[in-house]
């Protein structure tokens, strides 16, 4: 049997007061507002979530609104009798240039004229862009045997007829615009070639490839520069640094560059690089090493980030079969923390691909018709396209601009996924 004595009924526990039905009472009233805060933080973060879902779903969607149209242009439907204009094939092997200058000298822009006479009116073949012989002799380059046929082609217009068959501009324009598409001859059509050309003064003949081949550019120096220098500098500061007062300062240092306004480095490109190398203002190689000063210390934390996540035990049993500290750090902690060092890095590439202020400074803010051929070529960058043509007053620019920013916006997503793809496949757990 057990010897535990129990207390008289209606008496206390030996050391404890009795509880009255006013401290429960209070208790009580303290749980319920313990429970009523919990819900209004639980209200207040769903709203803060759901606020910020419904300002991206309206920026997406604007953005979408305006941008489809940046991928279509208004096209004339133009008839062409090659057989009977007289022109000449291409030699073979002849570059596009080569070519359009061959093809240039035969009278190609009077066929071209002449045919829209005849399938538009001479009315409707002024409104055919002044350009659009070019594509047509880009047609004939990749094709040559359409010279021995006639062929219906989509042509641009120009810039008044678009903004007329758009709803804008002068009255006349839209009623002409409406008279050509009674006729089935004026359309908008999707512009695959919105990805293939360069800048142009005319928003019907505008593209981003020079500028997204300028940003290719800018990213591998951006990176080339960036990666092994910042991984190199976490390395040292966490596995060989000692510690003291000069790599603490070092930290600091660190620390706050990684919050510097990236316009700061622009100046620092303008007035450090641009003095030393003037000859390659507007390139790739200077404003990826620009981008490169910017992005360095946010590697140099997200490494050193992954290194302190490598665990003790790790190091302790590579040096305890034999490694030497060397080998500790190169074949077991630097694997290991690759992955977040990727991470880092791609996600603080993504933010110099989106910077626009310190490429200003150094001069890529120019109209570059062709796309740059490498390192040292004049060029510029998508966000610097889109400012560019943020500034203009031109409806067609104004789609081309949303366009652009729904492209750079998908070059964004996929840095992001792949920073996410990377974590997910080499992030290990202990």
């Amino acid at each position: 049997m057990s010897d535990a004595i129990t207390p008289p009924a209606g008496e206390p526990h030996a050391g404890l007061e009795p509880v009255s039905a006013h401290s429960t009472a209070r208790f009580e009233k303290r749980l319920k507002a313990r429970y009523a805060q919990e819900k209004r933080f639980k209200a207040l973060g769903l709203a803060a979530i759901s606020f910020s879902v419904v300002v991206l779903i309206l920026l997406l969607s604007n953005m979408l609104f305006n941008g489809l149209g940046g991928f279509q242009r208004a096209e004339l439907s133009v008839e062409i009798d090659f057989v009977q204009s007289g022109l000449q094939a291409p030699a073979e092997g002849a570059t596009a240039p080569e070519t359009m200058r061959s093809l240039d000298d035969q009278g190609l822009r009077s066929v071209v004229f002449g045919a829209a006479q005849e399938s538009l009116g001479a009315k409707g073949a002024e409104q055919l862009n002044g350009e659009a012989w070019r594509e047509v002799a880009r047609m004939i380059h990749a094709n040559p045997a359409i010279l021995t046929r006639k062929e219906m082609l989509s042509l641009p217009t120009s810039a008044d007829l678009s903004a007329g068959f758009s709803g804008e501009g002068r009255a006349e324009m839209q009623a002409l615009a409406n008279d050509l598409v009674s006729k089935g001859v004026l359309e908008r059509n999707l512009d695959l070639g919105f990805l293939q050309r360069s800048d142009a003064t005319d928003p019907q003949l505008a593209g981003i490839w020079g500028a997204l081949k300028g940003s290719v550019l800018t990213m591998l120096v951006t990176f080339v520069l960036a990666f092994p220098i910042g991984i190199m500098a976490a390395l040292y500061l966490e596995e060989y640094a000692p510690k003291n007062r000069w790599t603490d300062f070092l930290e600091v240092s660190i620390n706050n560059l990684a919050a510097v306004p990236s316009i700061i480095f622009g100046l620092l490109g303008l007035f450090f690089l641009m003095t030393t190398f003037p000859t390659l203002r507007s390139t790739p190689i200077i404003a990826g090493i620009t981008l490169a000063l910017m992005t360095m210390p946010v590697i140099v934390i997200s490494g050193r980030n992954a290194i302190k996540a490598v665990p003790p035990s790790i190091r302790d049993g590579a040096l305890a079969v034999g490694a030497s500290p060397v080998q500790v750090v190169f074949h077991h902690v630097l694997p290991l923390a690759m992955p977040g060092m990727l991470t880092g890095t791609i996600i603080g590439m993504a933010r110099a691909l989106g910077e626009t202020a310190p490429l200003i400074l150094i001069g890529l803010r120019a109209f570059v018709a062709t796309p740059p051929e490498g390192f040292t070529s004049a060029a510029t960058v998508l966000p610097v396209q889109i400012f560019l043509w943020s500034d203009e007053i031109d409806r067609g620019f104004v789609e081309r601009t949303s366009a652009a920013i729904i492209v750079l916006l998908i070059v964004l997503l996929l840095m992001n996924g792949l920073a996410i793809y990377l974590r997910n496949k080499f992030e290990k757990s202990w």
